[in-house]
């Protein structure tokens, strides 16, 4: 085919797509989009769309709007943000079969993410040691292990560079192509691994193969996965989950290694780092609330004593501490807009018109904070999620998501977080940390940015409850070797 046949093509091509889009518009010209701030022509709200704490600001617009879904827009995408639980169940759960696609986010693949099974479209020391052993087979050494540090690293980045709005090129995918040189290109000097404290170093990799990004991603990926074929090779692991996986592989005499090391990556990429925001956040509120954290450990005590540490089966008697456990997970949200959704087709929600292709997202701060629920929400009070004659209600932890694209490891989430909170209650007080003259240190309130949303370091008192509770870790200790 000549160049003229593929110029004619591309244009016949394109004016399909144009009087596709104008006729659906055509059809719902009648209807608006959402409400939200007053688009500009052609760049949209491009200047409008805010790069910290993104959040708070579409939070902030339902409110100035009156709306529970507001609506913007740059150079042609649209975005739809979801501010309340309501909507986000009509959407993402009863118009799933819309709603459960994924937008295209440039960065993503740029720093090697593009692996991980929950950006892709619909047909496509503790918490770190659980995941790790259960998906690998590998118990972690120390807090300074080398596979925990390759998923923090990776996190970070996927984390500071994912959301819409974050870097120019999520708005405008074009943007990749740049040379990393250029003005503007600084989004791919990020995934080049190049920025610095003090700018920019000019002498950049154009390549984002051989990124410093790409490489933590891609080790991320393999090294644990490797670690496991060796052992395999050895006879040393058939029980982790990739060694299942694998040994099933080879006996169908299948050849689908690279699936099973994305879904092996994608398991404890997503796990670790979550996982940790959410302990990190129980931490903070035990320390600045000793009241409620005595409240809880004196249920521990009554139901099960002093003798062991709690198991998955005592659950259910210990109501207070999984009020305490969904308040952990509400409070502060780990993923306060969770992975944005796309829309697959044209749809219409309470009179207003969302486009195929846009960009939803599930605010799942704001929904944290419908005062109609959840009554003064920044407050951090476990016994909200009690009825006035103390039996605890049904609540869904809205941090997991909704619809088909539901955290897939909620269930170990769940299990591991819920666990860890119940063990160091039962054996441990948590404090504020005190200064040389005995005053005690107030903690920072503030929260990353990010994708995944951590509370800034702070420092805490950690200490057994008991001369019993000491001996009881110590006993744990020497039994599981750690």
């Amino acid at each position: 085919m000549n160049y003229s046949s593929l110029a004619l093509l591309a244009l016949a091509i394109g004016l399909l797509i144009f009087f596709q889009k104008f006729l659906s518009s055509r059809q719902h010209q009648h209807l608006s989009f959402p409400p939200g701030p007053l688009a500009f022509p052609l760049i949209g709200n491009l200047r409008d769309l805010p790069t910290k704490l993104p959040w708070l600001t579409y939070a902030d617009w339902g409110a100035q709007y009156g709306s529970d879904v507001v609506h913007t827009s740059a150079l042609g995408q649209h975005i739809v943000v979801v501010n309340s639980i309501e909507a986000a169940v009509e959407l993402f759960e009863k118009r799933a079969h819309i709603y459960s696609g994924r937008p295209v986010i440039p960065m993503i693949e740029l720093i090697g993410w593009d692996f991980n099974f929950g950006f892709m479209p619909m047909g496509d020391r503790l918490t770190a040691a659980i995941i790790m052993v259960t998906v690998y087979g590998y118990e972690v050494q120390s807090s300074n292990d080398r596979f925990v540090a390759l998923s923090e690293n990776a996190a970070k980045k996927l984390s500071d560079s994912s959301f819409p709005g974050a870097v120019a090129v999520n708005t405008f995918p074009i943007l990749r192509y740049l040379p990393s040189w250029m003005p503007g290109a600084g989004f791919q000097r990020f995934a080049a691994g190049k920025q610095t404290t003090y700018g920019y170093n000019l002498h950049l990799l154009t390549d984002l193969n051989d990124s410093e990004c790409r490489r933590v991603t891609k080790e991320m990926r393999e090294v644990p996965f490797e670690y496991v074929k060796q052992n395999m090779r050895d006879g040393l692991d058939s029980k982790s989950v990739v060694a299942r996986l694998l040994e099933a592989n080879q006996v169908r005499g299948r050849h689908d290694e690279v699936a099973i090391q994305d879904v092996a990556a994608t398991a404890y990429g997503a796990g670790a780092d979550t996982s940790v925001s959410a302990l990190a956040s129980f931490f903070f509120a035990m320390a600045v609330h000793p009241d409620i954290q005595k409240k809880a450990q004196t249920e521990i005590d009554t139901v099960i004593g002093t003798h062991r540490l709690p198991r998955f089966e005592d659950r259910p008697s210990l109501p207070y501490v999984e009020a305490l456990y969904r308040e952990v997970m509400r409070w502060k949200p780990v993923g306060p807009l969770g992975i944005a959704h796309a829309s697959t087709a044209d749809d219409v929600y309470n009179g207003y018109f969302i486009p195929k292709g846009a960009i939803v997202i599930g605010n799942i701060w704001a929904m944290t904070r419908q005062e109609s629920i959840y009554p003064n929400p920044e407050r951090f009070n476990p016994d909200r999620f009690f009825t006035a004659d103390s039996k605890l209600i049904d609540d869904t932890i809205l941090a997991f998501g909704f619809g088909r694209r539901i955290c897939v490891g909620r269930h170990n989430a769940d299990a591991t977080i819920w666990g860890t909170i119940a063990s160091i209650l039962s054996t441990f007080n948590i404090e504020k940390a005190k200064d040389a003259t005995g005053k005690e240190i107030d903690i920072d309130p503030n929260y990353s940015d990010g994708m995944i949303s951590h509370p800034g370091p702070f420092a805490c008192s950690i200490t057994p409850r008991s001369e019993a509770t000491k001996s009881l870790v110590q006993a744990m200790t020497e039994t599981e070797g750690l």
